[in-house]
């Protein structure tokens, strides 16, 4: 898994890419958690996910649920077709705020 962390006018936008599974999911939630750290908005895009696992949205959900304690915006943006089937299923969907882009993401953020 590969990612790449920007920020963009007051946001952070992390975008991850690979698969999201048991293996890298220890990756993700660090990588997640240390830029929820940085007490900005963020952004999670997804459109380079290829696969993710329960426990990828575990990190996801981890990660929320500390920028959601500090006051701050998380959103997923360009969710992949298959990552957004693996959300849906989990009824993730209901519980994410999911752009179609990241531009979108970013303008629900400020």
């Amino acid at each position: 898994m590969k990612h790449q962390i920007k920020e963009d006018n007051g946001a952070l936008v992390v975008a991850l890419e690979g698969d999201v599974d048991l293996k890298t999911s220890p990756d993700a939630r660090k990588i997640l958690l240390d830029a929820v750290t940085r007490n900005l908005p963020m952004v999670v895009d997804l459109s380079g996910v290829l696969y993710i696992d329960s426990s990828g949205v575990a990190s996801l959900i981890e990660a929320f649920q500390k920028a959601r304690k500090s006051g701050h915006k998380f959103v997923l943006a360009a969710v992949s077709e298959s990552a957004l089937r693996v959300l849906n299923l989990a009824r993730m969907d209901k519980v994410f705020a999911i752009c179609p882009s990241v531009a979108e993401g970013l303008a629900k953020v400020r």
